[in-house]
């Protein structure tokens, strides 16, 4: 038996760059070489970037699928496989298969697997305290199939396939005369084996008699049935038995309950679905398919027993860029190179942090440690996300390392890093066809310092008039940001990678007051020349956490 292997995500930071993406492509490559026990699967928590997808179609690499949420869902879970019974089951079939799967609720689909009703144990119960409604089994249109079924019986004259829709059930104790009295066209009479009893009851047009006690009936009484319409099921149990279980022939459609039904997608998270179970004393859920089509049951009991998805997180450690649910998630390791953030995790974990200009620098070692080649695709990848992060090798993050490893990348995939680099910017600053908003958050973090939370985006380009061009499309956006984020301040940097220089732009309550603590700017202004920054991470990040702490 082949051994289950576990499936893990490795993701990078919401409003992913070229580095977050290409770092996690690669990191999968690398485990799923190295790790027989895991299918690793880059996977991406926002919209990419236009230079990213330039880099990906360069390579021709697929672009890795998006997450949204990583919090356990229901398909995590062990979703119990009860099988669905068609409506028209006897409630006396409904109970057998509840006391065999030890279960107090069963669910009732149709033939296209929809969900229909349920029925739960107290449902039946209530069907036996009809027992003063001689209607009932009537108004059920109980099948003919499931009293032979239920009596354990055999029908002598009729089709089980028919139904019994008109009438009451009776009891032919009395003699013929007294009979009379009592019998009503169309009723389902129990009768013994007094043959005037039989033809009383046929001549008071009964839709059916129950012989009880396995009493043969002759034929002479079938040929009448017959001609007269009526049916006759024999059965080996006695009279009062018969009268007992009748009842329980009943299909399970006429008690089920068919409204209001709560039921859970395979899709929801846990908890939204503990917020529900918590208000509903049901004991059982019923869950659906992206098509509406019935898969199972849960309980309150299978919520013990989680699943929770595994992740890497590469590019980021802050609570705030993560995916969302990634509190319900098992965080397995964290591959970095900026500042240790707020993120907590339940147990250990494997965590390479470096002071390098790009993740995938790190990636890129860790291939050279284990060993591992890298095929032509993947460093394509690799240099395209250090060139990226590092501006080319202006940012002041960038290090010698990132330097001889582009290089040695850039070697392995045949790619002249100049041209490439002159080639992903040009991709990344085509912003005329894109709206203020994609602008904005196609490189956008949030970050919490000592209870103050602002955001930071970053536009970078070789070109002084793209960068006026996004100022004068952002700055009235950036009130809405400031909403949708709901943080204190945003702050843009429009970044010139050939001037090496970075324009602030901001919004928000104390956001000037910051830059000119930060700075030491002495006016207020409409944005601040910030000469020499290009890098949030080492150059503006660091100055306001300084100055917030001051």
């Amino acid at each position: 038996m082949l051994k289950k292997v576990k499936e893990v995500w490795i993701v990078g930071h919401k409003n992913p760059d070229t580095d977050s993406v290409c770092a996690a492509i690669a990191y999968a490559d690398l485990k799923n070489q190295t790790d027989q026990t895991g299918k690793y699967e880059a996977r991406r928590a926002g919209q990419v970037n236009e230079e990213t997808k330039y880099v990906l179609d360069y390579f021709q690499v697929p672009l890795p699928a998006y997450v949204g949420n990583v919090g356990t869902q229901v398909k995590d879970i062990d979703i119990r496989k009860t099988a669905g019974i068609d409506g028209q089951i006897s409630l006396k079939a409904a109970w057998e298969i509840m006391k065999k799967d030890n279960i107090v609720t069963l669910p009732v689909t149709n033939e296209e697997g929809e969900l229909t009703g349920l029925i739960i144990t107290g449902d039946i119960a209530m069907s036996y305290m009809d027992v003063y409604d001689r209607g009932v089994v009537s108004a059920a249109k109980t099948p003919y199939r499931n009293i032979v079924e239920t009596l354990k019986g055999k029908m002598l004259v009729g089709n089980e396939e028919d139904c019994f829709v008109q009438g009451n059930v009776l009891v032919g104790a009395g003699n013929p005369e007294t009979m009379e009295e009592f019998i009503h066209d169309n009723d389902l009479i129990i009768l013994g084996n007094r043959y005037e009893s039989q033809i009383c009851a046929m001549e008071c047009n009964v839709s059916c008699m129950v012989i009880v006690a396995d009493y043969k009936v002759p034929e002479s009484i079938q040929n009448i049935a017959r001609q007269k319409g009526v049916y006759i099921i024999s059965t080996p149990y006695d009279t009062l038995t018969v009268a007992r279980l009748i009842n329980q022939s009943m299909p399970v459609s006429h008690f089920m309950r068919r409204e209001n039904l709560i039921t859970f997608e395979e899709k929801d998270y846990i908890n939204d679905v503990k917020e529900v179970m918590s208000k509903e004393r049901h004991r059982d859920f019923p869950i659906l398919d992206h098509r509406g089509k019935y898969v199972g049951m849960i309980s309150r009991r299978n919520l013990l027993d989680l699943k929770k998805k595994k992740i890497i997180l590469v590019d980021h450690n802050e609570k705030s860029q993560a995916v969302d649910g990634i509190d319900e998630a098992e965080i397995l390791e964290i591959i970095d190179h900026h500042r240790l953030g707020s993120l907590e995790t339940l147990a250990p974990v494997f965590f390479r942090n470096q002071p390098l200009g790009s993740t995938s620098t790190i990636v890129y070692l860790m291939y050279k440690e284990a060993g591992i080649e890298v095929s032509k695709k993947i460093a394509g990848l690799l240099c395209s996300a250090i060139v990226s992060d590092t501006l080319m090798y202006r940012s002041p993050t960038c290090t010698q390392v990132d330097k001889a490893c582009a290089e040695e990348l850039a070697a392995i995939a045949g790619v002249d890093v100049a041209e490439l680099a002159k080639n992903m910017f040009r991709a990344g600053s085509d912003f005329v066809s894109k709206t203020a908003e994609e602008i904005f958050y196609q490189d956008f973090k949030t970050f919490s310092i000592n209870g103050i939370e602002f955001g930071v985006g970053q536009v970078s380009s070789m070109s002084s008039d793209d960068l006026g061009f996004v100022k004068e499309k952002l700055q009235p956006y950036l009130k809405t940001a400031l909403i949708e984020r709901n943080v204190q301040m945003v702050f843009i940097m429009l970044t010139n990678i050939l001037e090496e220089s970075t324009e602030l732009i901001y919004e928000g309550e104390g956001a000037s007051e910051l830059v000119q603590a930060a700075y030491e700017f002495e006016h207020e202004k409409e944005s601040y020349e910030l000469k020499g920054i290009v890098s949030r991470k080492k150059q503006l990040i660091p100055e306001f956490i300084s100055a917030i702490q001051q």
